[in-house]
């Protein structure tokens, strides 16, 4: 059986997986912040964590997928400037806080299931782990890795001889004088919060809570730790995230974590997905002039599941670059194979058992080489076009490789031949005017039908038409 190879971004290189206690594997994925609508470039790091989980299950492993929400905490900025994202998009939307959470709570989980994604085994929020937080913040003060200053408690990263390995920082390099923007009280640059006080002086916060450090809320990368040991144990396998989460966010939440726990190495596997590029920059929510989300989308006649088709032609770790032409393109491939995928529903025919194995075994070889879905996309092709199988291997082949690539290919059934005397006569005739090589009349007839919102598919077989 072939091994499943995983890049684990701490030691940067791939490694052969193989779980703490097989056969499951325990999967933490960082959730989003739900302020508002989730982008295409968000979405692209959970078609990754998804594709992750059904490769583990390929595999033959059971596992414990858990998503979290972050509902508090997330600062405007990433390295704790700015305002909590929550309270802002309340007060400008004139909501609650908690509606808000609510709305893009439910609107991201709707737009991971149109892109057929499995729901994790827990979603879990943070603000229904506020004890949790603040015992992890108590064991690191107690343990002396904490300071406070006039805006919350923070977490002192010289304390810790092992910060920044992840993302290979050396705080020595770090100029010791660098600016420290809105929290002058800062003893490093690096120093992140763990706990930020409410202000006695500005409008009262939706989200608080009480703590032995006085009422406020908790930092953002506390959240994920907490919510990620309570579900997944002290130990755990895999932990995953976009790639801008490695130098601020995943760092923090090792320091952290090992140290408040004395659990080191904390998780075995970081796996990171690459960014989804649109002119050169990564998406966001600046970007203008392009489709960011996913009903967006779907309202410019694109299937979802197009899009994923599209993610998955590019491999989860690289930067992958959104165009029209780019998602056009993806759609065009993805009918086309959704069509031969129909059409061998009804063929019964069968041979060619060695070939389809070989064809098996290249599939599982590609998902295993750190869940390389282009290479195992291009088996799929191959197996489809191949003249050395019978229709039932085919679709066998289909049906187990879509347990992966999730795209309905194992379910697509051709649609009623729908007949009409008139368009059938049509067809006939331009048939008959391709065998004549009368070329004029064979484009009129096309163009027609196209006209009366008609296509016509060529085959060796013969043509047929459908309705577009």
């Amino acid at each position: 059986m072939s091994q499943l190879l995983l890049y684990n971004t701490l030691t940067r290189r791939k490694e052969v997986f193989a779980p703490l206690e097989p056969p499951l594997v325990r999967v933490y994925t960082c959730g989003p912040t739900v302020y508002s609508r989730q982008h295409l470039g968000n979405l692209r790091t959970y078609v990754f964590a998804d594709l992750l989980n059904r490769s583990l299950r390929f595999f033959g492993f059971d596992v414990r997928h858990v998503i979290n929400i972050t509902d508090v905490g997330h600062l405007t900025g990433d390295v704790e400037t700015g305002e909590d994202k929550m309270e802002k998009a309340a007060r400008e939307q004139k909501l609650s806080a908690w509606e808000i959470a609510a709305r893009w709570t439910r609107v991201f989980q709707e737009d991971l299931a149109k892109l057929h994604c499995r729901p994790p085994d827990v979603w879990c929020k943070a603000t229904d782990h506020i004890p949790e937080q603040i015992e992890l913040i108590r064991a690191l003060e107690t343990k002396g890795f904490t300071y406070r200053t006039a805006d919350g408690i923070y977490f002192d990263v010289s304390k810790d001889p092992h910060y920044g390995e992840l993302a290979r920082i050396d705080l020595a390099a770090q100029a010791t004088s660098e600016r420290i923007e809105g929290a002058i009280e800062k003893r490093n640059a690096a120093d992140f919060a763990l706990w930020k006080l409410s202000s006695a002086d500005g409008p009262r916060r939706q989200m608080e809570w009480d703590s032995p450090w006085g009422r406020g809320f908790p930092g953002w990368h506390i959240e994920c730790s907490a919510m990620s040991v309570k579900h997944l144990g002290l130990h755990f396998d895999i932990h995953t995230g976009g790639s801008d989460h490695v130098a601020v966010h995943h760092t923090n939440e090792i320091a952290q974590t090992e140290n408040a726990l004395d659990a080191r190495p904390w998780v075995r596997f970081w796996l990171h997905g690459g960014w989804l590029m649109f002119d050169g920059a990564k998406i966001s929510k600046s970007t203008g002039g392009s489709v960011l989300n996913l009903d967006e989308l779907i309202a410019s006649g694109f299937h979802p599941l197009a899009f994923r088709y599209f993610l998955l032609g590019g491999h989860y770790r690289q930067q992958l670059s959104y165009s029209d032409d780019a998602i056009k393109g993806a759609q065009a491939a993805y009918r086309r194979l959704l069509r031969h995928a129909e059409e061998l529903a009804d063929d019964a025919t069968s041979f060619g058992p060695a070939e389809a194995d070989a064809l098996r075994a290249r599939f599982r070889a590609a998902i295993g080489d750190d869940l390389n879905a282009p290479r195992a996309l291009a088996v799929i092709w191959e197996a489809v076009r191949s003249e050395a199988i019978g229709g039932r291997e085919k679709r066998e082949l289909l049906s187990e490789g879509d347990t992966v690539l999730a795209l309905g290919l194992a379910e697509a059934r051709a649609a009623p031949v729908e007949t009409d005397a008139e368009l059938d006569a049509l067809v006939r005739e331009r048939d008959q005017a391709r065998v004549q090589k009368n070329w004029k009349r064979s484009d009129e007839i096309r163009n027609l039908l196209k006209q009366r919102g008609i296509l016509i598919e060529d085959s060796p077989q013969g043509s047929r038409w459908r309705r577009a």
